[in-house]
């Protein structure tokens, strides 16, 4: 099972109720961050979620709507007495933002480890996380994130004991770890199933639309997407700063085939946002506002 909640909602400000740009997820013990606005600490506690078991921070990209709540962040885990290593992921340049950043929370418990994006397309697996970044149309380099928990194929009992497999070996199969008996080596392939579908999530901002957004959101249970702006009259301002429109992210996710939707980093002059979504879920029927503290819990089918 994996927990997301959407922890700030808001664009370019942080407004009463609306904090800015944050996502954090839980699973298997680990917690997962994308971005960390201003406000994302205070989001935290509303939710009664906890910083100190966050082992990996994504940056979408650097702007400081996305960024600046991290020296606070830092802080607050260092007085947690954490001391597990923490792995950030952003565009090339990350090192040098955070260390930046970092004048002001400079004596941290726990090494930081960098991971910096230069290609279209990366991949990489953190605590358990499936992590595929890809790169989108913003005014400086901008990522998005899929983050997904495979599923491995369902054990086959009847295989394993006409392999002559003793019961308590199973689990370690089951793990997907090998085995040695006897001089012979048994895999995980020879006793499971094929793999099932386990669970996806997209979350993207600050983009025009890309088909790098469509291809990587394919069949995802949840996609958070950008939707700057819902008023028609604010289609030109969308494309002259590269952001996106409400109606755009719902066309991203009816091509994309996603289960749900939900918009998100709102500009600050939306202020009704709801009176749009008629025509949003025109296009996507399962369109949903985000909002802060907005949680879901997306499970194995």
């Amino acid at each position: 099972m994996l927990d997301v909640c959407l922890l700030g909602t808001a664009g370019m400000m942080p407004l009463p109720y609306r904090w800015l740009t944050s996502l954090m997820t839980r699973y298997n013990g680990s917690s997962l961050l994308i971005d960390c606005g201003e406000g994302t600490q205070i989001a935290m506690k509303e939710k009664g979620w906890s910083a100190k078991p966050i082992d990996t921070i994504c940056f979408t990209h650097y702007h400081a709507d996305h960024i600046s709540g991290l020296p606070g962040l830092l802080l607050t885990m260092g007085n947690a007495e954490r001391t597990e290593p923490l792995t950030m992921v952003g565009p090339k340049g990350l090192e040098r933002v955070v260390n930046a950043l970092r004048t002001i929370a400079p004596e941290l418990p726990f090494e930081v480890r960098y991971v910096e994006l230069t290609q279209p397309i990366e991949h990489l697996i953190q605590q358990g996380y499936h992590i595929t970044a890809f790169r989108v149309n913003h005014n400086i380099t901008c990522y998005g994130y899929t983050i997904e928990i495979p599923r491995a194929g369902q054990f086959q009992v009847e295989k394993a004991k006409d392999l002559g497999i003793p019961v308590n070996c199973w689990n370690k199969l089951q793990k997907g770890e090998s085995l040695v008996l006897e001089g012979k080596t048994y895999t995980p392939d020879m006793v499971l199933g094929a793999p099932r579908k386990g669970i996806k999530l997209t979350y993207c901002t600050d983009t025009r639309p890309v088909t790098a957004i469509t291809e990587n959101a394919k069949n995802a249970d949840l996609l958070i997407i950008e939707g700057m702006y819902a008023e028609k009259e604010k289609a030109a301002k969308a494309k002259q700063y590269k952001h996106m429109t409400f109606y755009e992210a719902a066309e991203i996710a009816r091509d994309a085939e996603v289960s749900d939707m939900w918009l998100t980093h709102f500009s600050p002059s939306l202020v009704r946002a709801e009176e749009y979504m008629n025509e949003v879920r025109s296009i996507f029927s399962a369109a949903k506002l985000g909002k802060d503290g907005k949680t879901i819990e997306l499970d194995f089918q």
